[in-house]
């Protein structure tokens, strides 16, 4: 049962996250962190509920005692709230479970009430709630957590009361009915970016790049099907920031952490009919010139006058989900959009000078030789500037996963972003697939040192030798590991 500390004025609360770049190497050596956008989004709403707030932020943290000294400072209570906008925690990888298990436990033997939210602890809330969670969060977080603060403030304790919790109660997990998400998101304040050590974030990203990139949402959700995208923070519904508050938050981190980009971190942008046009006039109206990044679909992207509408507002770079260049494996994953979209986005955006990057996915049930061949004769027709290549992945919540879940015995997720593991049974070995990720980045590079050698780079030469050279070392491992 939540247990109350004796403080009689319960105020503070201690934000933090499971996040940790330096337990997954892949990340943490590509040297491009961002600040945990939405723990500081619920530390903003709570501030304006008249609470106190304080911020361990794990991001670039050595491991989890880092919260030591920010829970002897005795909080009334401690969340841990991941950013739900971080792709990476959507992956719910069991190194940063484990280091919210040892916070957890730490606060807990404080006697501070510990309350998580994130999609792993929804997805595997008994889990959390037998390692010293008190509640765990299911779904959207911040009128939740109001809520339970709320509660407790008042000297109530009966936690059925909210929707979108779990808890144990006499010994037995008890799951409330869940929360319909938030539609006003106007109403959201903007992060609490004070909170954060920018500048830290800025040393990381210049000890590789000559660049600095902050992040900002502009939306919650997705309403599109795809069977294996699970959204256990959000769900199938979107709803929209209006420009004029998005363009708020960007002025604020232009003139206050001047970033030379902004990653705008939704997992689909520009859903809304119109909002494009009106953010690419709202920056206009107040001279500001950005660059930003984007995740999009394809099919979105082909839409009214969207990309000449991106482009005019500093659109540098645009993630596109293609997944694959077979349309069967499309039609089997529910995608809904069709390899001709892929081709004509990919066109349309290269002539508005906009950077193009597919995420690419494979081993999803009954793809053949033949589907993977049209996946890289894709990326080399189509020439994108970077990609991003992984195996599937069930995730609890998606159809995909209760197809293949009998499968899942050992293993049910990744320990970190390049683990790539696949867990089921698929056309080809685990370790085809291991081999064949590292086939498909050089078959790519290949391809690009081709193009350079056309347009008589210097360095072209050694690449295209060197790449050559690889891809076809991957080939014949991939051959021997059928």
């Amino acid at each position: 049962m939540f247990q109350l500390p004796n403080e009689t004025n319960l105020t503070k609360i201690l934000f933090s996250h499971s996040y940790f770049y330096r337990f997954d190497q892949k990340q943490w050596d590509n040297k491009k962190p961002y600040p945990p956008l939405g723990t500081i989004t619920a530390a903003a709403f709570m501030r304006n509920k008249s609470y106190e707030v304080a911020l361990c932020d794990v991001g670039l943290a050595n491991g989890p005692e880092v919260v030591d000294p920010y829970i002897k400072d005795n909080p009334n209570f401690f969340a841990i709230y991941d950013d739900g906008f971080n792709y990476l925690t959507k992956m719910c990888l069991t190194n940063m479970r484990q280091a919210a298990f040892v916070m957890a436990k730490k606060t807990k033997a404080l006697n501070i009430p510990v309350i998580a939210s994130s999609s792993d602890s929804t997805d595997h809330y008994e889990e959390y709630l037998s390692e010293g969670v008190d509640v765990v969060i299911l779904g959207e977080a911040e009128q939740t957590l109001l809520e339970i603060v709320e509660l407790f403030t008042s000297g109530k304790t009966d936690l059925s009361t909210i929707p979108g919790i779990a808890f144990m109660r006499n010994n037995e997990v008890v799951k409330t009915p869940k929360r319909p998400v938030m539609r006003k998101l106007d109403e959201l304040p903007i992060a609490a970016w004070d909170l954060i050590d920018v500048d830290a974030y800025r040393d990381v990203w210049h000890s590789r790049w000559n660049y600095f990139s902050l992040n900002v949402a502009t939306t919650r959700g997705c309403p599109f099907k795809c069977n294996w995208c699970a959204k256990p923070i959000y769900g199938n519904r979107y709803n929209s920031r209006s420009a004029i508050h998005v363009t708020n938050e960007i002025e604020l981190l232009i003139n206050s952490y001047k970033p030379d980009y902004v990653w705008m971190c939704d997992d689909i942008f520009g859903l809304k009919p119109g909002f494009v046009q009106g953010f690419r006039d709202e920056l206009n109206a107040r001279n500001l010139s950005i660059k930003y990044m984007i995740q999009s679909r394809a099919d979105l992207l082909l839409e009214e006058d969207n990309i000449q509408a991106l482009a005019d507002s500093g659109l540098e770079t645009v993630w596109i989900g293609a997944e694959s260049g077979s349309q069967k494996i499309l039609d089997a994953m529910d995608k809904g959009t069709k390899v001709e979209q892929i081709e004509l986005a990919t066109r349309l955006l290269k002539q508005k000078g906009i950077r193009v990057a597919f995420f690419l996915q494979f081993g999803y049930l009954g793809e053949t030789k033949e589907d993977i061949d049209k996946t890289i004769n894709m990326v080399k027709n189509l020439m994108p500037d970077e990609i991003g290549a992984s195996v599937s992945y069930p995730l609890p919540g998606t159809k995909f996963f209760e197809i293949v879940k009998t499968q899942l015995v050992s293993k049910q997720n990744w320990t970190d972003s390049d683990d790539l593991d696949l867990m089921y049974d698929g056309t080809f070995s685990k370790s085809y697939y291991k081999k064949l990720h590292r086939y498909v980045h050089k078959v790519f590079q290949l391809a690009r040192a081709k193009d350079d050698f056309k347009k008589l780079k210097p360095s072209a030469v050694f690449k295209y030798f060197y790449y050559q050279l690889m891809s076809f070392y991957f080939k014949l491992q991939m051959a021997n590991a059928k």
